[in-house]
């Protein structure tokens, strides 16, 4: 394992610091919420207690019908000019106050909404009047609206009709019926047909409430057909009128702290009473803070989002709705509306003084929930998890610069040698003076003593060849004039090994100085642009003409081959490889030469069949004084083979030897690149 992961490992290991933190600051959460639920339930239990003590005109103690004309709660009053566009349930997305979609067989849109004195209605209908009331024909069938209310105790029947557009006030039912100013309004021409905006005083809550739109058709009976609206069903009831109790409201929300929200719902989920305390908004200046307290801002902001994913799923519920189902309500856990905040609810069903029970429903934001748990620890995890990435950061810094020092120095070591553990180059010296500073130091001065060592051992053959030559030109001289002085030793086996001893030693001496001159004669040579295909070739039929007891044919292309080098250096190549080839090829068995083609490189083969190379030396028969020849023969201390490597290196190519099992026998591969080679000097 790499330093640097190891240095890894270890920083991982202090991120436990801030996951033990993160676990605390969850059980924190967890504690806090369920505390919370426990004090909402008590809340729970002590507003219970007062909407058990309301009185009873204030609450419906009836079961409701099951056509309900629900009015939401106004803040302030509404300015009658005909437009919605003031209403509580505009929308500037929609461009509209109503909240319910009309289809084309259901003209009539409304909206009812309710003050502590007056009941509003917006209807609007897409679809012409078609006529005008006329007064001075009031019996022609016109538009007009039809309003059922039930005033202290009483049923009243109005109607709203206009000769055009504008200020509209109700009249008693009947062609001469009288004006009722408690009732009046806009009537506004759209686009599709008009609407009508109308203020009446506002029936007791569940009295009977209705109203209907007429339109003026003649293939009816009376002239009149209904348009739409909230009148009579089928057995001759009216939609029954319910609208928040502002009165309960009023009593529940001083008691409500901050963050919660009481629900009272009738026993068919119709909103009866919604207080709610918000929470003060702390918005953050970001233009006012430092850059690190921006930087744990956001840490709290994540740290917050993280415990809200390993919170319970809250009960998706509607958003500021008029009416909720009660069973998808549940009695504790956590709830959310729309795209809010998350909050801890408890429902619990009210037994007033009356026959229908109502439900109280209890919620508490977990904003500050979520601001205790993930400030007052948070802030202690994000500065210690900061602090953390911060020495992971400095720690893998440190070990990437060590590691990178280490691997300049592998590099450096590595550049020192080719491929064949020559020696090549001096190593940079290291100005570092710490440990790795003073390896560098001793891989160079190693490499300068190796370097000494090597240029010692490449001169040895050239100067033992310079100085053996003279001795053993005076034994040879001294054994010639033995053998001429004294006749009867001429014939002596001694005299006869002396001779042969003699010139075994001379050819070693002279292919020790082969190889020295090659080297020095590289300075020498100007490469060409050659055919390697035809030299191949020329030289392996040469080959075959002058050793029939062997099979030395060439397989390859027959031209076509360029590459940059010498050509004479490549025959020297060959011929030192197809000798090395016939000494280990078995009479009658074949040598190949082949040339292929290998994208940058063309590759030169040469295949004797034969004895195996042993695999610990199949890398080291390039270098010299180094046979596997099973006798020893004259002049063959492994020259050739090195010669061999020298060339390639000259061409900047490389030299393998490896077995091959079928057929079996030995290939040395020689890889040689087409381009112009930049040559040693």
């Amino acid at each position: 394992m790499t330093l640097k992961r190891q240095l890894l490992i270890a920083c991982l290991l202090m991120l436990l610091i801030p996951w033990a933190g993160l676990q605390f600051v969850l059980e924190l959460d967890q504690a806090l919420r369920q505390q919370a639920a426990s004090q909402l339930e008590r809340q729970t239990e002590r507003l219970a207690g007062i909407i058990r003590r309301q009185p009873e005109a204030q609450l419906p103690l009836q079961p409701l019908p099951t056509r309900i004309l629900y009015a939401d709660a106004l803040s302030r009053p509404l300015y009658l000019d005909g437009y919605g566009d003031d209403w509580p349930t505009w929308s500037e997305e929609t461009d509209s106050a109503y909240t319910s979609p009309v289809t084309a067989t259901e003209p009539v849109q409304w909206q009812a909404a309710v003050d502590r004195q007056n009941l509003y209605l917006l209807i609007r209908v897409r679809q012409p009047p078609g006529r005008y009331f006329d007064p001075g024909r009031p019996e022609e069938p016109h538009a007009h609206l039809r309003l059922y209310l039930t005033l202290d105790g009483q049923r009243h029947t109005r109607e709203i009709r206009t000769p055009a557009p504008g200020p509209v006030v109700a009249q008693a039912k009947g062609t001469s019926g009288s004006s009722d100013f408690r009732v009046n309004g806009v009537w506004q021409a759209t686009g599709q047909g008009y609407q009508v905006e109308l203020r009446m005083p506002r029936p007791a809550l569940n009295a009977p409430v209705g109203f209907e739109v007429w339109h003026p058709d003649t293939g009816k009976s009376g002239g009149y057909s209904v348009l739409g609206g909230m009148g009579y069903d089928g057995s001759k009831h009216l939609p029954h009128l319910i609208h928040p109790i502002s009165a309960l409201e009023a009593e529940l929300q001083p008691l409500l702290a901050a963050g919660q929200r009481a629900l009272v719902l009738h026993d068919n989920g119709w909103v009866l009473a919604d207080g709610a305390t918000p929470i003060a908004a702390s918005e953050t200046d970001f233009d006012q803070l430092g850059p690190w307290q921006i930087v744990e801002q956001i840490a709290l902001n994540g740290l917050r989002a993280v415990l809200r994913r390993f919170q319970p799923d809250p009960t998706p519920l509607p958003e500021d709705a008029s009416r909720y189902a009660l069973n998808t309500i549940p009695k504790t856990g956590l709830v959310r509306h729309g795209d809010d905040e998350s909050a801890l609810v408890v429902r619990t069903t009210v037994k007033s003084r009356g026959t229908v029970p109502v439900t109280l429903v209890m919620e508490q934001s977990l904003n500050d929930i979520l601001a205790l748990s993930g400030d007052t620890l948070g802030r202690v995890i994000v500065r210690s998890a900061f602090f953390v990435g911060l020495l992971v950061l400095i720690l893998l810094g440190y070990a990437s610069w060590l590691s990178w020092r280490i691997a300049r120095l592998q590099r450096n070591v590595a550049a020192s040698f080719d491929g064949d553990g020559r020696l090549v180059q001096r190593m940079p010296a290291s100005t570092a003076q710490d440990e790795l500073g003073e390896l560098s130091r001793q891989f160079s001065h190693l490499v300068d003593n190796l370097q000494g060592y090597t240029d010692y051992l490449e001169s040895f053959a050239r100067r033992l060849s310079h100085e053996l030559k003279t001795p053993v030109a005076v034994v040879r001289s001294s054994l010639e004039n033995l053998k001429h002085d004294t006749p009867d030793v001429a014939e002596s086996p001694y005299i006869t090994r002396a001779f042969q001893a003699t010139d075994r030693l001379s050819q070693i001496l002279q292919g020790m100085s082969e190889a020295a001159r090659l080297e020095k004669s590289f300075d020498q040579v100007e490469p060409e642009i050659f055919d390697l295909a035809d030299v191949a070739g020329q030289a392996t039929a040469a080959y075959q003409s002058l050793d029939p007891e062997h099979e030395i044919h060439y397989v390859g292309p027959s031209a076509g081959c360029m590459m940059s080098g010498s050509p004479e250096l490549i025959v020297q190549l060959l011929d030192k490889l197809v000798d090395n080839a016939r000494d280990f090829t078995p009479k009658g068995e074949a040598i190949e030469v082949r040339l292929e083609d290998q994208g940058v490189y063309w590759r030169l083969q040469v295949y004797n069949a034969g004895p195996p190379l042993p695999e610990h030396l199949a890398s080291e028969i390039f270098n010299s004084f180094v046979s596997l020849r099973e006798r020893p023969q004259e002049g063959h201390l492994g020259q050739g083979l090195q010669i061999v490597r020298l060339i390639t290196a000259y061409h900047r190519g490389q030299v393998h030897a490896r077995n091959v099992l079928n057929p079996a026998g030995v290939m040395f591969d020689v890889m040689l690149p087409r381009q112009s080679p930049t040559h040693k000097k």
